[in-house]
């Protein structure tokens, strides 16, 4: 027997089933439905559906066949009129058996009160996020390795050792069938310092034009999710939005194809699931985004590299360190490496929980593709994705709504990640003024300031570069005392314009030892300290030490007006101001 394709939708009133037959004969079909039951049957198909809600048999059911596109669409009444059948795009779980949505587990362990199937752990009780605390046991070496388990809800084990040639160019962690969890949290920790680079981040956080460009993008959850408000705004009624959500066929296809099976999770199991499903969704999310939803041959690498689940078979404790560690990754490893778009991809993944686990399914169904067509990524669709699109279809959206809050109540700063980017910045800032200050400062000999107002910005240049301009220093050979005297005169056209930043800073704080050169301006008989650009880089780390001298600035009263050069009066004396 062949299982059809399928679509269901649903009114007020009806529940309409779609099936496509094509070469079916419309004289020898039947139809059989009751409850939550549902079959079809037209040779060689055969369709069997358990249903969310309840249908009845009242005598306003219909049914029709459309010869040409061999589609049979079915208009069976609803039990209740009005009632929302949720869950109708979930294909997979409603072609299970009937039977398979006992809350009793087909096989049940005695004396343990953890275990619960779909129907137990989905229950109205709250679902509690926090991190849960156990007492500390020291364990055997043997009992170590009996725990190295992966996968979906890690529930494998074994699996990197038969394939190791294959799961070496997908994974980062090597032997994790021997490796503890707690080891491979370390050796990633240790490989994410390794990887970041400062230029990288810095060249990013400076010349961000393509990562402005990539925040501006629009992915289809976004639409959705503004159409749900719209609609919460409304009715205030919350749950899976299935209809801001369509599939395409493939999909469905794909979705038909699943095995159906039900999994047999403890509360630990159950709450890893939830946290990597945001760790799976996060790196899903950075990828749409950065390729605007058109897919490359680096889709796969990325969506596995940026997700510790896939690539360290990670677990976790709460949701703050699957945030971080999202955060950590995106600046190591991709193209793009910005904090604006670590911020950006974890408000994209709060908006597809909050749409529902339709919204959840459909990136599920993506990441399927996109690892199944690319080799050997398809081997982690068999520890994780097609699992996840079949648990997804059974859970409750009561759950992922609280997981989308708890995700949302997060706070992410830089200084979390660790890689100590703050201090960094600062530093490039820093090194990027005094390079613009040495840069005016070698140009000043040569260039005339303007006699038009310079703009606000232009005037901080202006200040610093005529300081810089403006100063001489006696021989450090000759010099006992801790603070040197500085005297310099400017030029009529710029005293007028400086004057009162000059007045307002008396004091100006220099570098001591190491950042001037002796240039002779030629014409001005006299000896000018000008910085280079080049020395300011090293000094980086010593900013805070070597930020103490200072010098004092004075405009003799005699100089003249006329001068377009810093010239000194011959008889004019140095008076430091004290």
């Amino acid at each position: 027997m062949l299982t059809p394709a399928f679509d269901l939708s649903q009114d007020h009133d009806f529940l309409t089933v779609c099936i496509r037959v094509p070469y079916a004969r419309a004289s020898e079909f039947d139809v059989y439905f009751e409850g939550v039951d549902f079959r079809f049957y037209a040779k060689p198909y055969f369709l069997r559906l358990t249903l969310p809600g309840r249908i009845v048999e009242n005598g306003s059911e219909r049914g029709s066949y459309d010869v040409d596109k061999g589609i049979f669409t079915i208009r069976l009444p609803k039990e209740t009129p009005g009632q929302n059948f949720e869950g109708l795009n979930m294909l997979t779980a409603l072609l299970a058996p009937k039977k398979s949505r006992s809350a009793k587990p087909l096989v049940e362990e005695i004396g343990t009160s953890e275990i619960s199937e779909e129907g137990v752990e989905d229950g109205d009780e709250e679902f509690d996020w926090e991190i849960e605390q156990t007492p500390y046991e020291e364990l055997s070496e043997d009992a170590l390795n009996s725990h190295c388990h992966y996968g979906f809800g890690n529930l494998r084990s074994g699996v990197v050792q038969r394939l190791q040639d294959e799961l070496s160019e997908v994974i980062d962690i090597k032997n994790p069938d021997s490796t503890p969890a707690a080891e491979r949290r370390q050796r990633r920790l240790a490989a994410e310092l390794a990887k970041f680079d400062p230029d990288h981040y810095l060249a990013d956080f400076f010349e961000d034009e393509a990562v402005e460009q990539i925040l501006k993008y629009t992915p289809w959850w976004c639409d959705a999710h503004t159409q749900m408000m719209a609609s919460l705004g409304k009715s205030q009624e919350q749950g899976d939005h299935a209809a801001l959500v369509s599939f395409s066929e493939d999909e469905k296809y794909q979705l038909r194809k699943f095995v159906n099976k039900s999994y047999l999770l403890d509360k630990r199991a159950h709450r890893q699931v939830y946290y990597s499903l945001i760790d799976i969704l996060l790196a899903y999310c950075y990828e749409t985004r950065v390729t605007e939803g058109e897919q490359n041959v680096e889709s796969a690498w990325t969506i596995r590299k940026l997700s510790p689940t896939l690539c360290w078979f990670e677990t976790w404790n709460n949701v703050h360190e699957i945030v971080v560690s999202f955060g950590r990754r995106v600046l190591c490893y991709p193209l793009y490496r910005h904090f604006k778009l670590v911020i950006k991809t974890y408000r994209d993944t709060v908006k597809i929980l909050q749409l529902g686990k339709s919204a959840v399914l459909k990136c599920l169904l993506d990441i399927h593709k996109i690892f199944q067509e690319n080799d050997p990524a398809y081997i982690l669709n068999d520890l994780y994705i097609s699992d996840y699109c079949v648990w997804i279809q059974k859970a409750r959206s009561k759950k992922l709504t609280a997981l989308a809050e708890a995700l949302k109540e997060v706070s992410l700063t830089k200084a979390q990640l660790g890689l100590e980017l703050e201090e960094l910045e600062s530093a490039a800032l820093l090194v990027q003024e005094e390079e613009a200050m040495g840069k005016v400062a070698q140009g000043k000999p040569t260039q005339q300031m303007p006699n038009s107002s310079p703009e606000p910005s232009d005037w901080e240049e202006s200040e610093s570069g005529s300081g810089s301009d403006s100063t001489t220093s006696s021989d450090s050979e000759g010099s006992t005392t801790q603070h040197e005297e500085l005297v310099g005169t400017q030029p009529a056209s710029d005293k007028s314009l400086l004057g009162p930043f000059l007045e307002e800073r008396s004091a100006l704080l220099i570098r001591d030892g190491g950042v001037c050169r002796d240039v002779d301006s030629e014409g001005s008989g006299i000896s000018q300290k000008q910085p280079q650009a080049s020395a300011w880089a090293p000094l980086i780390q010593e900013v805070k030490d070597q930020l103490q001298t200072t010098l004092q600035v004075s405009i003799p009263i005699d100089a003249e007006a006329g001068s377009h050069s810093s010239t000194q009066d011959t008889d004019g004396e140095q008076m430091p101001h004290n």
